[in-house]
């Protein structure tokens, strides 16, 4: 049985995400008679700028569109063109009908895009990132190019390794991709990534969660990796090279017929730079990754949509040696390789009613090995999971609401295999076992229900919603979780007010989870702090802003607060890469963000956003695995700190200048004013265990290390272009000034870690 499903979810997938609508267009003449036209869709507030042919009967359909307002725009030779705004805002299908008269001697058309700049009912933040953002990305090493770009967005911080913390937290990240949640971490030494040419578009969420996410509610990042079909063959290409031995590889191809859409993509990549080193000699650095997708959809009428996404992606990379480890030889090989098939079924009962129903299946192993040289420690690893995902709900438009009910269930056998041999006992406590060895498996069962409206009342809009979930595993608990959203809007000052309240129940990280919380454990050292990890529990508050200014950018602010107990963090084992997942009493983190946004003003795009924030950790321990002194002191404490990601002031911007019709150069700077530092000794330790330079860039007395700073640029032409081609050639480089910048310094939960230096890179791109 169990294999049949299987089997099932492998072949069909619906792909979308929440809070997205269908348009469907229809274009005739003034006696009814289909026209076959152009039709540009656009959205500023959603960065979205879609381009659709009617065909035969005088039909265009745009799936899986933001809600928001749209600018329509309809032409065809011989008519006059139709210009009108739609607003998306229901699940359910939005019908339109365009009828275009005969175009006059004289016409003067002007296409006016500006009242799509702000979304009047958006109630918390959300920062989209459309297709022309990510066609002109910046070059990232392989792993990366998906966190690079969510790290752009104010109250996101990129740590050490490529892994991303939304507004202080720890591993409570979560993608939801066509429409289905990973919460596992997806930085690039826990799993492989989903390659950004393969994505469309992305919504990042920080606040104001629809009732229907739960598990993993620090931050939000819905990708949407399923293009609009069109009919014919359509693909793409991408080759990619640069600094540390970098190059990659990307292509696409798309079959369109009837109401079939079938796409295959392949990704391979490799770099010499894969992780942030802790010495910048840049030791045993090289990756590889690979994957390779299916997408297949099919209408079977205007009411029944089946479909399948089968994707598998496999890395491979050394851990970056120390000093010391690369002149003893040591070799760290880690691998990571996932297999992933999503089903939905959607059906349109009536203009009023929709059912949808999805399910995932999902194999994750990752694997560390250690060669004989290996110092102080000789680890080995193997684990993984493997989990089945359904989840069904209903929509249903009634007058001023928008109903939305559903149910999931998330089940799967997490198992661990973990083992070590000391090779140099002195850098241990004298009663650590030289031996260890540990291997477990266990089932995880969670379930969840929830129902959400959201309600029009003229300039008010009130998002509200409530959650049930209920997780088992190392404990069992379960948890309402109410969540509230209220917008204000004042068109004619173009200005939005909004506030937020979510509940959140999240759940711990499974990576090694088993091992934290088992008695096996306490034969570690004589001094154990081994506590089951339980769910963090939080509430979080957001207000703020939107206001347009002179109908071309759009300002964007918002305050927060967050107040969570079993506040999570993680516990890195030396610099392998293995974490341990842990839990302190409390943290209270609060913030300030602002995006100043330019969609487009004659020649110029961009935006810069700035975020202050502070986090404060409450101890003593409350979960999780930690060994020796520390342990004991963690355990014991009643102290207050700043939590690992406690950097008070971020800034980030872009600015992009169309210099011909075909080419445009951009600029990119990043600012960071430092994490925490845990080093304990004197400044004379530390240079000789990690160098004048590096210590340079840390100011001990303050235990913080030094303000980062990066300045970027770009530079990208059309080389070759048609109605059908287009090839187009990008050069980026990075870290202009060569600047050292340091991530991490010797912290206790997340070591040293040094950025890339300067680097450059080039991207070769052809669509037909």
């Amino acid at each position: 049985m169990s294999c049949c499903l299987f089997l099932l979810l492998w072949t069909a997938a619906q792909f979308g995400q929440s809070n997205t609508g269908e348009l469907r267009l229809t274009v005739t003449d003034p006696s009814g008679l289909p026209i076959q036209g152009a039709v540009e869709l656009v959205s500023e507030a959603n960065q979205l700028r879609q381009n659709l042919e009617t065909d035969t009967q005088g039909a265009a359909v745009a799936r899986r569109l933001p809600f928001g307002m749209y600018h329509v725009d309809v032409q065809r030779e011989g008519f006059a063109t139709f210009s009108g705004l739609i607003e998306i805002r229901s699940a359910l299908p939005t019908d339109y009908h365009v009828t275009l008269g005969l175009a006059p001697v004289q016409t003067q058309v002007t296409v006016n895009v500006e009242e799509t700049l702000l979304d009047l009912h958006q109630t918390s933040t959300a920062n989209r990132i459309g297709a022309e953002t990510l066609q002109h990305r910046t070059t990232a090493v392989p792993g990366r190019s998906l966190p690079d770009l969510v790290n752009t967005q104010p109250g996101w911080l990129l740590e050490a390794n490529g892994i991303l913390h939304p507004r202080g937290s720890e591993y409570q990240t979560q993608y939801v991709v066509d429409g289905l949640p990973f919460t596992d971490n997806r930085s690039p030494s826990f799993a492989p990534e989903i390659e950004a040419d393969d994505v469309h578009s992305m919504n990042i969420l920080t606040a104001g969660y629809p009732a229907e996410y739960g598990r993993k509610l620090g931050g939000i990042i819905e990708v949407v990796t399923a293009g609009e079909g069109r009919q014919g063959f359509h693909g793409g290409l991408v080759a990619s090279g640069g600094s540390f031995g970098t190059a990659s590889g990307y292509a696409m191809g798309q079959y369109g017929w009837g109401p079939n859409t079938l796409s295959v993509s392949a990704n391979l990549a490799h770099t010499d730079r894969y992780l942030d080193p802790p010495v910048e000699e840049n030791y045993t650095n090289s990756g590889t990754g690979k994957n390779v997708a299916v997408h297949f959809e099919r209408a079977f009428t205007e009411s029944d949509r089946l479909g399948v996404i089968v994707r598998r992606a496999h890395s491979s990379f050394l851990v970056p040696n120390e000093r010391l480890q690369q002149d003893l030889g040591q070799q760290q090989d880690r691998t990571s390789q996932e297999t992933v098939g999503q089903l939905s079924f959607q059906h349109v009962f009536s203009t009023t009613v929709l059912a949808d129903v999805r399910g995932m299946v999902r194999n994750l192993s990752a694997g560390l090995s250690s060669n004989p040289l290996a110092t102080p420690i000789l680890a080995q690893q193997d684990r993984g999971f493997r989990e089945l995902y359904l989840k069904s709900t209903v929509s249903v438009h009634a007058g001023r609401h928008e109903w939305k009910a559903g149910i999931d269930a998330d089940v799967g056998v997490i198992r661990e295999s973990f083992g070590y041999q000391l090779t140099d006992s002195s850098r241990f406590d004298p009663d650590t076992p030289p031996v260890f060895t540990f291997a477990d498996r266990r089932r995880n069962r969670e379930q969840a229900l929830f129902v959400q409206d959201q309600l029009r009342l003229g300039a008010w809009t009130v998002n509200a919603g409530i959650r049930w979930d209920h997780y088992r595993l190392v404990v069992d608990e379960s948890a309402l979780s109410p969540r509230l959203g209220v917008a204000w809007s004042w068109p004619a000052a173009d200005l939005v007010v909004r506030a937020s309240y979510d509940r959140a129940f999240q759940t711990p990280a499974v990576e090694n989870l088993l091992l934290a919380s088992s008695s096996a454990a306490d034969s570690l050292n004589g001094v154990v702090a081994r506590l089951p990890v339980r769910p963090s529990l939080g509430n979080f508050y957001e207000a703020g802003f939107s206001k347009g200014l002179v109908g071309k950018m759009r300002l964007d602010v918002a305050r927060f607060t967050r107040h969570m107990s079993n506040f999570a963090d993680d516990d890195l084992l030396l610099n392998t890469g293995v974490s341990f997942p842990t839990a302190f009493r409390k943290a209270q983190i609060s913030g300030t963000e602002i995006k100043l946004d330019l969609p487009h003003w004659r020649a110029l795009s961009g935006f810069v956003g700035y975020a202050n924030a502070r986090g404060v950790g409450y101890l003593p321990i409350t979960g999780g695995l930690l060994l020796g002194d520390d342990a004991s002191t963690l355990l014991a404490s009643t102290d207050r700190f700043p939590i690992t990601q406690d950097q008070r002031n971020t800034l980030r911007g872009r600015v992009s200048y169309q210099v011909l019709p075909r080419a445009w150069v951009a600029l990119v700077a990043s600012y960071g004013s430092g994490l925490p530092v845990e080093f304990v000794g004197d400044r004379e330790q530390a240079i000789a265990q990690y160098g004048q330079r590096i210590v340079d860039r840390v100011d001990l007395e303050r235990g913080r290390v030094r303000p980062s700073m990066s300045w970027d640029s770009s530079i990208g032409l059309v080389v070759a272009k048609t109605k059908k081609y287009r090839l187009r050639l990008q050069a980026d480089a990075l870290n202009l000034t060569d600047r050292l910048n340091v991530i991490d310094f010797a912290g206790l939960f997340s070591g040293t870690a040094l950025a890339p230096p300067r680097s450059f890179a080039v991207r070769l791109q052809a669509e037909f």
